[in-house]
């Protein structure tokens, strides 16, 4: 593991103390210690460059069914005291949570190795200049394009993280995470007639970055084809939903799916257990376990173990996304799923899905839906979490004859998303790297509202 500046797991250990000084029945401490490295350029020059370092802890204690938590970025021992005999008080004050406590010691993940899921880049930090060159490139690049009318910003960054969770139930482990990103955004047109489009990549190891040439090309040459974008027609066509935002629609499943949502009975999905929420020949799995992977990890904000589990098999849906709160409250097991930051107790949230992609190309599936939308930005939403109704704004292409006819803005498209996941059509377009891979999907009869 990199070194960080300070022993995280004596930090935790030193909060977990104080909890049972201050009358905690039971206790969880987390700490954090980041780094993160930011530089944006415009017009060729510096613009922006911001560095950040530090350390943060969280403490969670109990007293029965009663939580409270709380965080600081001061270390010393005395602010770790006060901070757990607040929380103590606040946790006597609290109501009742049937959900809240900590794992059982069984439960407990007992492989902690993290080293093979290759989450960290133990290649030096990039020099700030180096981080500049990148942005300027990308910049370069997109300005380089016919019809950019300018660069609204290019970025490049690096941030690495260590975490490190224990708990008063034997539990104590950590892992650490790095990334490094390039982001290029342009626009075309002037005035009322500026149309924007962008470009990123972001990953966990730097030689697996695309160029910052590549992503400010692509972002100018998005930018360009945008200009001149009009209204589309109102009526019901197929809408495909290109792959830089079709895991919107996945993500709206697993909103539905989760167990906060199913335990407090908000989700469109409440009796869809054991039933079809995707077409026959579909999968949705969730893998901790995928290789340099952002979502991956070995544990989770419980301590307990990750593995690979089917949401989703063969269109059937098998099962909600649990940490152990919503379990209980659901008489159910977890399932591994709790995130947590510092300043807040665990939640459920699934990383790392892939959806079975198709055997068409993007490209294929244009030719073949006649006329109708590509969406490629979606703007704002409005989705009725109780019965599932969607309404999104897009903008896009409108495709005609199975060819891209002409860019188009300001449409609203609206649907059931019951109906919309049932009759999904996937690409095979998904990127491997990310952490919702999601091909392009195709939805017949949506719901267009524009001239």
């Amino acid at each position: 593991m990199p070194d960080a500046p300070h022993d995280l797991a004596a930090l935790t250990d030193r909060m977990l103390r104080a909890a049972k000084e201050a009358g905690a029945e039971a206790a969880d401490g987390i700490a954090v210690a980041g780094t993160s490295v930011s530089i944006d350029v415009r017009g060729g020059s510096l613009e922006q460059a911001e560095r950040a370092e530090g350390t943060e802890i969280g403490l969670r204690v109990l007293i029965g069914r009663r939580q409270a938590c709380v965080s600081a970025s001061d270390l010393k021992d005395e602010t770790i005291r006060i901070m757990a005999e607040r929380a103590v008080a606040m946790a006597r004050e609290a109501p009742e949570d049937p959900g809240a406590g900590l794992a059982d010691p069984e439960q407990l993940a007992s492989d902690l190795r993290w080293e093979a899921l290759e989450l960290y880049d133990a290649t030096a930090e990039p020099d700030p200049a180096a981080l500049q060159e990148d942005a300027l490139a990308a910049e370069a690049a997109a300005r380089a394009v016919p019809g950019v009318a300018q660069v609204q910003q290019a970025s490049a960054g690096y941030g690495r993280q260590q975490v490190h969770l224990a708990a008063s139930n034997g539990f104590s482990g950590g892992y650490a995470r790095s990334d490094r990103g390039t982001s290029c955004v342009a626009i075309s047109g002037t005035g009322t007639g500026m149309e924007r489009d962008y470009d990123h990549d972001s990953r966990i190891f730097q030689s697996d970055l695309r160029s910052p040439e590549e992503i400010g090309r692509t972002a100018g040459e998005r930018a360009a084809a945008r200009a001149g974008a009009r209204r589309p027609k109102t009526g019901r066509y197929p809408v495909l939903y290109d792959e830089r935002i079709s895991s919107s629609l996945i993500g709206h499943l697993l909103s539905a799916i989760n167990g906060t949502a199913v335990a407090r009975g908000s989700s469109w999905l409440l009796d869809a257990l054991g039933q079809p929420v995707l077409p026959e020949g579909i999968d949705l799995t969730s893998d901790p376990h995928r290789k340099r992977v952002s979502g991956s990890r070995p544990f989770d904000a419980e301590g307990l173990p990750t593995q690979r589990r089917a949401l989703v098999e063969d269109g059937v849906l098998q099962g909600w996304i649990l940490d152990l709160a919503t379990a209980r409250k659901l008489g159910l097991q977890s399932t591994g799923n709790a995130v947590r930051g510092t300043g807040a107790p665990p939640s459920p949230s699934a990383g790392n899905v892939t959806l079975t992609q198709g055997t068409q190309s993007r490209e294929a599936l244009i030719a073949g839906m006649g006329t109708g939308l590509l969406v490629t930005s979606l703007i704002g939403s409005t989705i009725n979490p109780n019965t599932g109704d969607y309404s999104r704004g897009a903008s896009g292409f409108w495709i005609e004859n199975g060819q891209i006819a002409y860019p188009v803005n300001e449409v609203t498209i609206a649907g059931n998303l019951r109906d919309m996941l049932r009759r999904i059509a996937p690409a095979n377009d998904a990127r491997p790297w990310l952490g919702r891979v999601v091909p392009s999907l195709l939805v017949e009869g949506m719901t267009l509202a524009g001239d």
